[in-house]
């Protein structure tokens, strides 16, 4: 049968995107400096190797004979995955994936030492080749998809998202939040002249702080025998299901950003290692886009992390770890502090779309080729200035240096975190709507029955729906930024 052909097919692609993902993984954890050049070939090789055979000629035909075979439900559902997949893997040439993948590999690796230095000059030339390529990506994508050039990019990450259809939304958000940030500022002045801050000790030892993030990680669901924390220079979650390598970066001078990327990032991990290990390999098996991926995170993050009955439980669990003892007054201003910042992945969720949006913004334009990469940090500043009454135009290592996203390639992806962050209050919405009661859970350090709705309506249904349609499954309605708009207002904005 022709589907047992795909199936075969898949279980070896999915055992090369395993050696992939590992050996990814360690080069932004354990891998020697000395090492990059090696590495940045093998997985170069590896990727080549990989595309050439989810492209070989045969396939096309294997998926048109295998509709007419007689499948069941799940195969049903593989096949239109894998027709999806085979599609958009035939954009692309094997040569020119190689190209790709060795140029963005070179380019992180230089970005991880000219951001150190705050060197634009130094970086500008590696991530212009990046950005030709993925002008070139999106031109074949394009042709090949019949989309636009910035929409065939995001079909990578979030199959269905459209420029027409989002970022309406975004203008809607950005206009709310241009207003609402300085709204919720003067209340943060005023709850603080009756309860003044209290300043943090600034003495977390990176083990302390990472034995705590262990605890975290396991108190709300991480099989720790099926993953682990390591230290990057920007937290990530990678790995494979079965092996799920979460990383993050610490200071000493205080543990909230540690532990909130903790948090952010095992979201990511329980969403890999709830989805369903029977033919783990098909491509519906797998996690469904970004934007629900990056609802799962922010759903740890912020409906569970900055949740004030968390806290309850939580608060003996860091004097335990960093020997303090604070109250629910005393750290949920920390917590639920807003500021207006330079860095996306410091930033609250208040402003932290604002960081999203500039970014989308700009790598359309950067797609479009309607801005170039020697104009960057310009454009981010002029940007950050308008949205944020922030200047980066001095320190580009905490402007369009800061993410690694664009040297790694990832254009499109961006849409994704703010996107999340909307699916993930509807998902709380959804959950208070069914359990009014959950929060008690949170306050006794229990974290069974969320994880529970959370794998019933979408870890365990993986690639099963699209998008919008596992959206509407799970919660009862469409997309509606009304419940973030009134999440952020109900923390943020009441005195």
């Amino acid at each position: 049968m022709s589907f047992e052909k795909l199936d075969d097919l898949y279980r070896r692609i999915d055992a090369i995107d395993h050696a992939l993902s590992i050996l990814g993984a360690d080069e932004a954890t354990n891998m020697a400096v000395g090492g990059g050049e090696a590495r940045a070939e093998s997985m170069a090789t590896l990727a080549g190797m990989r595309h050439r055979m989810a492209t070989a000629p045969d396939i096309s035909g294997w998926i048109e004979t295998a509709e007419g075979e007689a499948l069941n439900e799940e195969q049903a559902i593989a096949l239109r995955e894998f027709r999806r997949s085979h599609l958009n893997l035939t954009c692309l040439p094997p040569e020119f994936v190689e190209r790709q993948t060795r140029t963005r590999m070179r380019c992180e690796q230089l970005w991880r030492d000219m951001r150190a230095r705050n060197d634009w000059a130094g970086f500008q030339p590696a991530l212009t080749g990046v950005v030709e390529l993925a002008r070139e990506e999106a031109a074949l994508r394009s042709d090949a998809l019949g989309l636009e050039p910035y929409d065939a990019m995001m079909e990578q990450y979030d199959p269905g998202n459209r420029v027409a259809d989002i970022a309406p939304v975004l203008d809607e958000l950005k206009a709310f939040l241009v207003d609402f940030v300085p709204r919720a500022l003067a209340i943060q002045e005023e709850r603080l002249s009756r309860h003044p801050l209290k300043p943090l000790s600034g003495a977390y030892p990176i083990e302390k702080q990472r034995e705590l993030g262990l605890a975290m990680m396991a108190a709300v669901g991480f099989d720790v025998t099926h993953g682990s924390l390591s230290i990057s220079h920007h937290p990530f979650c990678g790995g494979v299901p079965t092996d799920v390598r979460i990383t993050t970066r610490y200071r000493t001078s205080e543990f909230l950003s540690s532990l909130m990327g903790v948090l952010h990032e095992t979201g990511h991990a329980l969403y890999e290692q709830g989805l369903p290990r029977e033919n783990a390999h098909w491509p519906s098996a797998k996690a469904r886009g970004m934007a629900m991926h990056e609802s799962q995170s922010l759903f740890v993050e912020k409906q569970i992390g900055r949740n004030p009955a968390f806290w309850q439980w939580a608060l003996p669990v860091v004097e335990r770890y960093l020997g303090e003892s604070w109250t629910l007054d005393d750290i949920l201003p920390h917590v639920h502090g807003v500021e207006r910042g330079l860095i996306r992945v410091d930033a609250d969720e208040v402003t932290y779309p604002l960081h999203v949006i500039l970014r989308f913004e700009l790598e359309q334009d950067l797609i479009s080729g309607r801005l170039e990469v020697a104009d960057l940090p310009e454009a981010w500043d002029t940007k950050m200035k308008d949205y944020l009454g922030l200047s980066t135009i001095d320190a580009p290592a905490d402007g369009p240096m800061q993410d690694v996203h664009w040297p790694a390639g990832a254009f499109g992806y961006f849409p994704s975190y703010t996107l999340g962050a909307m699916i993930a209050a509807q998902q709380w919405a959804a959950i208070e709507r069914e359990s009014p009661d959950m929060g008690d859970d949170f306050a006794q350090g229990r974290f069974d029955r969320v994880n529970q709705w959370r794998s019933d309506h979408i870890w365990s249904q993986a690639s099963r729906w699209s998008t919008p349609e596992l959206i509407e499954r799970a919660t009862g309605e469409p997309l509606n930024a009304d419940h973030f708009r009134r999440h952020l207002e109900k923390r943020y904005g009441t005195a």
